[in-house]
């Protein structure tokens, strides 16, 4: 099985239903070679995109529309669908061009009669638009896939510490980096929300927040447990130690996604400590925030301000609100499908980092990357692969549904 990444910013069109869209980011399509999963266009299929189709049409003919030309904000709406949308229709478009094509060698074969050069040349034309009829209508069958309503939204990256004391610190400083480095050249917009450094380095907890293209669509196969095993810089006999972070990724989302009732908070102030001006130590800036339902405790200190800190502290656990409830609509979902990609939560162990051996091992897909790589920003293959996995599996279970 190959793979292959076109440009990370697509975004390309998911079928509901025939007519109606909704739209997903195109990180990675995976190429399928298994004639268990080869399955032609059928009527149904071809029906949906020819609903997707009539409706790039009609958006297409909209443009000219002059009330939709007197209203910007519609305007920018219907362009932005008929760009989003364009991706399939581009590639339905050119399978039946392709399939078009192959009936016409075909011919050609049939009609060449005892011409053994035209045959010969009518059958290397067939094998090819066959070849090439097999890697679209599987890029095609692909972007009909059940999408990710998140996929689209920027989100919080939170690392936390977990077993192995200054080690586990040190360790979430590391990730912190490694991060920043694939964010940077992801061209994302980062942001520091919270943190708390630890004692020897590091970092006890950090929370980032992240915009840009299709972001949570990416740095959400990073959710779940990371598990380093290397020497310590303060261990004195050389002993290799077992670490853990955490690292939890948060879709960004607002007032209409996530309904917080005021009695339902208890906020308290206090000072801020530390480097930051005159304001710190001497005025209450800090905001210390909980939500009685869930326990949830958020301490912001970031900003020079009260108010900022409450916005900020507000918005981090609406964020946090809004992930538990995802986390059990994608639990529920993965239990129905029988998913093998993992379990997405932030208990599952997902990866190990081998200094020894300058390995990391992805647990979910069973194999192993360049330490090195990792450590230079290089995330982006790893995340790949598990996407790839996962189009796999979906593929299947769309393979079998229709044997059904």
């Amino acid at each position: 099985m190959k793979y292959y990444a076109p440009a990370l910013s697509l975004l390309l069109p998911m079928v509901c239903m025939e007519g109606a869209l909704s739209f997903a980011p195109a990180v990675i399509i995976a190429r399928q070679t298994s004639t268990s999963l080869s399955m032609a266009l059928d009527d149904a299929m071809k029906s949906r995109l020819d609903g997707i189709r009539r409706s790039f049409q009609a958006l297409t003919e909209r443009l000219g529309d002059p009330d939709v030309i007197a209203d910007s904000n519609l305007l920018r709406k219907v362009m932005k669908d008929r760009s989003q949308s364009e991706e399939v229709v581009m590639a339905y478009e050119e399978y039946c061009q392709l399939e078009s094509e192959l009936e016409g060698a075909e011919e050609l074969f049939q009609d060449a009669g005892d011409d053994v050069e035209m045959r010969e040349m009518a059958r290397s034309e067939i094998k090819d638009i066959e070849a090439r009829l097999d890697v679209l209508q599987n890029d095609i069958k692909i972007l009909l896939l059940p999408k990710d309503p998140n996929d689209e939204r920027n989100c919080m990256l939170e690392i936390r510490a977990g077993t192995g004391g200054s080690e586990a610190n040190i360790f979430a400083g590391d990730l912190l980096d490694v991060y920043r480095k694939f964010m940077s050249d992801e061209g994302w917009q980062v942001s520091m929300m919270d943190s708390s450094p630890g004692d020897d380095g590091g970092y006890k907890n950090v929370v980032l927040e992240v915009k840009g293209d299709s972001v949570y669509s990416k740095l959400k196969w990073e959710a779940g447990v990371h598990r380093v095993q290397r020497v310590p810089a303060t261990e004195t006999q050389g002993r290799v130690h077992t670490s853990t972070a955490t690292v939890a990724i948060m879709p960004e989302c607002d007032e209409v996604d996530v309904k917080i009732d005021p009695k339902d908070i208890e906020m308290s102030t206090m000072r801020s400590g530390g480097a930051g001006g005159q304001n710190v130590n001497k005025v209450e800036t800090a905001v210390d925030l909980l939500h009685k339902p869930t326990g949830i405790r958020i301490k912001c200190t970031q900003e020079r301000s009260q108010l900022k800190n409450k916005d900020l502290a507000m918005k981090m656990l609406m964020a946090k609100l809004y992930d538990i409830e995802n986390e059990k609509r994608e639990a529920e979902e993965r239990a129905r499908r029988g998913d093998q990609i993992g379990t997405g939560g932030r208990s599952e162990k997902i990866r190990t980092y081998n200094w020894k051996d300058s390995r990391v091992s992805e647990h979910r897909l069973g194999q192993n990357f360049p330490l090195q790589d990792f450590l230079s920003g290089g995330v982006g293959p790893i995340i790949d692969g598990l996407i790839a996995k996962d189009q796999e599996t979906k593929l299947k279970q769309l393979s079998e549904d229709s044997m059904n």
